[in-house]
């Protein structure tokens, strides 16, 4: 929406984000070392500020900000309750929230730059300047709209696993290939296996052309075999082959949203389960995408198909 309308995009960061929320219950923690009170050694510490390592801390930072921007004038979303909204007389400005990193837009800079002041003094934030690097994804912004790319993840993965100097691959997976899930030698190291199928999981918040080969690979994970390693060492020689590759959002494109859907008819060789994959995009960029199991074996072909649809008649409704 940022890019479309042409609004500018901010990024500020918190500061020792959890120490900052308050209790709302009791709690008591044992004398730190080297700081006990040694006339009374058997006392313990009531907090009144949250500390790392508490369930308690994550929601209690997030009632924090919540409440301040609620009382600034923000209204939360229904849909993403990390996402607030402020229109004024001015414009809107629009805050998205993740643990201690902010990405703030709207119509009008006046009114971004007070925000950003007053939470600089309330929350003791930095300011950023523009968002270019979010939780691993590059954002790269021009006149002509925002790339959206995990091009040095990518090569972060690919150096930790050693397959910085393997030769690229152009297709994901073998055309027609069917994995089992009894057929290879056993993976000697499953931990790694697991760790590399999170990783791609990831991966798949810029990159759509993972989707399918991930959702097969990830079936998996309890007993991964030899021939699961392969497909999964293949899919990174494939990432090799394309980190250029990630979402672009032209600027001042329609508001439109446009969806595709296709389905294959029992492509899962171990439950006969269909594959459904659906796509949308919003503007000129993809906003929602999955490539899964259906929750019921089809018949036909043309129920797979009927299944699908109604997967992605649920997704377009909740857009």
């Amino acid at each position: 929406m940022a890019v479309i309308k042409g609004w500018s995009l901010h990024q500020m960061d918190v500061n020792n984000v959890f120490f900052h929320g308050d209790l709302q219950e009791e709690m008591n923690m044992e004398q730190p070392p080297r700081y006990v009170d040694q006339t009374r050694p058997n006392l313990v510490c009531r907090l009144k500020k949250t500390l790392y390592g508490l369930k308690q801390t994550p929601r209690a930072w997030s009632n924090k900000i919540g409440q301040y921007l609620v009382t600034s004038g923000f209204q939360t979303s229904n849909a993403n309750f990390s996402l607030f909204v402020k229109k004024t007389y001015h414009g809107i400005v629009i805050i998205v929230i993740h643990v201690d990193d902010l990405i703030i837009t709207g119509d009008n800079d006046v009114d971004i730059f007070d925000l950003k002041k007053l939470l600089k003094q309330k929350l003791e934030m930095k300011d950023l300047g523009e968002l270019r690097y979010f939780l691993g994804i590059e954002v790269i912004q021009s006149l002509k709209g925002i790339w959206l790319l995990q091009r040095q993840y990518a090569l972060n993965k690919l150096s930790e696993y050693g397959m910085t100097g393997c030769k690229p691959i152009s297709i994901p997976l073998e055309q027609n290939v069917k994995l089992y899930a009894n057929e290879g030698d056993l993976v000697e190291d499953t931990t790694m296996y697991r760790c590399i199928v999170e990783n791609l999981i990831y991966m798949t918040i810029t990159r759509l052309d993972l989707s399918y080969v991930v959702g097969v690979v990830s079936q998996f994970m309890q007993t991964p075999r030899k021939p699961h390693l392969d497909a999964m060492r293949r899919m990174l020689k494939y990432i090799k082959h394309n980190l250029q590759c990630g979402i672009f959002y032209k600027a001042k494109n329609q508001l439109q949203v446009h969806g595709y859907i296709d389905a294959d008819w029992a492509g899962n060789v171990s439950d006969r389960r269909s594959i459904s994959g659906f796509m949308f995009s919003f503007g000129s960029g993809d906003v929602s995408w999955s490539s899964k199991k259906q929750p019921i074996v089809a018949l036909s072909s043309i129920e797979a198909e009927y299944i699908g649809a109604t997967i992605v008649a649920c997704e377009v409704i909740w857009l």
